[in-house]
């Protein structure tokens, strides 16, 4: 019997302007799959022009500039489009999707397909469901009580995957697909009798009890903040208000 984490997975990430999801904007995004472990990936990258200028600190972190978004990249409208139709195939397919923190990438692009083609990713899917897998979620909710960061860096590190070409987005994405392969492995017994379906509807529950924690521990430090619960994608500001 082949478990989900040695099978046919996809993962996705995106390389962005910043880390607000309603403001920023996609500069780069890739989707990389692989149909068993160990295997070679196949990958399509998308450049795009965001049509805002890129901040000083996001090229800091991953050395996209404005002028190679303009040498480089294609009129983010047209990107974003193409990005949605690659991760509904991955829906239609019942591939499993990998997104480390996905309540981030997704969301940006749902907000960039609203700002620029005028439908959500709900949209594009067609009710197609997509099945995602979230190594932050996963980690946080099989070790929660281990200390320290959980960033793409922090999680390879831990479990031994090879990070190379760090903030890149296809380097990024395959390595939180191998890095989901490793906690499948490392927490087998909890997780291989699991359907991506069933893991898909769990991660938002443990998403969930994970975000109100952490909003009690905002109320308790003496600095409230409304954490969003929802998971694999934020609710919008008028239905979060």
């Amino acid at each position: 019997m082949t478990h989900w984490y040695e099978g046919a997975l996809a993962s996705f990430d995106t390389e962005t302007t910043g880390v607000d999801v309603e403001q920023d904007r996609i500069v780069t995004a890739a989707l990389v799959v692989q149909q068993a472990g160990g295997g070679g990936v196949l990958r399509q990258d998308w450049a795009a022009d965001p049509g805002v200028p890129i901040p000083a600190g996001a090229t800091a972190v991953n050395g996209l500039t404005d002028e190679w978004a303009r040498s480089h990249g294609r009129p983010v409208g047209l990107v974003v489009a193409e990005v949605a139709r690659a991760l509904a195939e991955c829906a239609r397919q019942g591939l499993p999707l990998v997104v480390m923190n996905a309540p981030y990438d997704l969301t940006l692009l749902d907000r960039e397909l609203r700002r620029h083609r005028g439908v959500s990713l709900t949209d594009v899917l067609s009710g197609a469901p997509l099945l995602v897998l979230d190594p932050r979620v996963l980690d946080k909710h099989l070790d929660r009580y281990r200390k320290g960061r959980r960033r793409l860096a922090d999680l390879c590190e831990h479990y031994g995957v090879p990070l190379e070409d760090a903030h890149d987005a296809a380097a990024d994405a395959t390595a939180a697909l191998e890095l989901t392969r490793a906690i499948g492995r490392r927490y087998a017994e909890r997780l291989a009798g699991l359907t991506p379906a069933e893991l898909h509807l769990r991660q938002a529950l443990w998403h969930a009890a994970q975000a109100r924690g952490l909003q009690r521990w905002f109320t308790d430090s003496g600095s409230p903040e409304l954490v969003d619960t929802a998971w694999p994608l934020r609710r919008q500001l008028d239905q979060a208000a």
